[in-house]
């Protein structure tokens, strides 16, 4: 698994508008985990690139109009097969962590890389996951050695009390065991 300027190589790629200039891009020195699926508790359907690149429909589901007006964007998302997307440049700021703060610093999104699971925080994550999870985090260590494996949170760890995921089912354990 390589990056090569911000891309993945082996990431599909579906590029959203929600998406800026990073302040510095050699200051990327946090990996967010976060955990989505549309509508909630249900998987499949291709809501989250919808919902990600400002093409979701709000007549498709009642939540759907609740939502569609955000510009939100994480740089990638894992499916339940394990399937690999991604929707920003590591090398850009995706929009993904809101009012967050790491070690007295605030604004997450400057120097954090967001990688979307599909699940729900109650719903157990499938294996797949976690190996393609562990297999891209290996790929950006490598590429941001700035993001050591003790700046490997939740979306919860930086914005608590507003966030809870990736939630009680996300097995941190056999993640960091994977990830070596």
């Amino acid at each position: 698994m390589q990056i090569e300027k911000g891309w993945l190589s082996c990431a599909t790629q579906m590029p959203s508008p929600n998406t800026d200039q990073r302040p510095q891009v050699a200051d990327i020195s946090l990996l967010v985990i976060h955990n989505i699926s549309l509508p909630p508790n249900q998987f499949g359907g291709g809501y989250i690139g919808e919902f990600f690149t400002n093409c979701l429909d709000p007549e498709a589901d009642a939540y759907f109009a609740e939502i569609c007006h955000l510009k939100v964007s994480s740089h990638l998302l894992i499916d339940r097969q394990g399937k690999i997307t991604q929707f920003v440049s590591f090398n850009q700021r995706a929009w993904h962590a809101g009012v967050s703060q790491f070690e007295q610093r605030s604004n997450c999104n400057d120097f954090s890389i967001g990688v979307e699971m599909e699940g729900a925080d109650h719903i157990p994550y499938t294996e797949i996951q976690y190996q393609v999870l562990a297999e891209v985090s290996r790929a950006l260590l490598q590429s941001y050695p700035l993001i050591k494996a003790e700046r490997i949170v939740g979306h919860s760890d930086i914005a608590p009390g507003r966030k809870t995921d990736p939630g009680e089912a996300f097995q941190w354990d056999h993640y960091k065991q994977l990830l070596g």
